[in-house]
């Protein structure tokens, strides 16, 4: 019943601190998960074409909620709170996890985990247990190897791979450079793939 979903059209629609404040649970949603300035909020500006829709900011850990974005009525991103270094207490980084933990959990809308990494550094410990969980979940998992541009195209072949093989066969693995402009089609047609199914 999905159209072909119109990323360039998606506008923010809330934000949640927990299940109960998330949006209605229907339709397809696909979240954007990984370590604090991996490039979440980047690769999600990249992809619908605008430059402000998620904030992103040099200072790790700035999403502090589950970000929805509408792209139709049935149709939607969420950008998830960075796990990692954030100069916040414990108490309430660890009130963002559960959170996390719940929504990933509990939601039944959700179809797709994309997960993050600077290209760099892929494969913490944090990643390899989101991509495990998405797999025994039975989402979809896509890989984004962000900041690209950082490796020359023979290291950045070589990181690719090596992630490649690290995870199950149907996780897939790209690199993308939203400054740079690489990768766009290939991860529009992955998402846009899930999101008609």
């Amino acid at each position: 019943m999905d159209t072909a979903p119109k990323f360039e059209q998606a506008s923010f629609l809330t934000s949640a601190a927990n299940l109960a404040q998330c949006p209605p649970d229907e339709g397809h949603e696909i979240a954007f998960c990984g370590r604090s300035n991996a490039g979440k909020s980047s690769a999600l500006n990249f992809l619908t074409g605008q430059r402000k829709l998620a904030r992103t900011s040099k200072t790790p850990g700035r999403t502090q909620l589950l970000n929805f974005f509408a792209i139709s009525d049935q149709q939607r991103l969420v950008d998830l709170p960075g796990y990692g270094y954030a100069r916040v207490p414990d108490k309430i980084k660890e009130a963002w996890h559960q959170n996390i933990d719940n929504y990933l959990r509990n939601r039944q809308s959700l179809i797709g985990l994309v997960a993050v990494m600077d290209i760099r550094h892929p494969m913490k410990p944090f990643d390899q247990m989101m991509v495990d969980w998405g797999v025994e979940a039975g989402l979809g998992v896509h890989i984004i190897l962000s900041k690209c541009d950082k490796l020359k195209p023979g290291p950045r072949q070589s990181a690719r791979l090596k992630v490649a093989k690290q995870v199950p066969a149907n996780v897939s693995v790209q690199v993308l450079s939203s400054t740079h402009h690489i990768g766009l089609d290939e991860l529009k047609n992955v998402l846009g793939g899930w999101l008609r199914c």
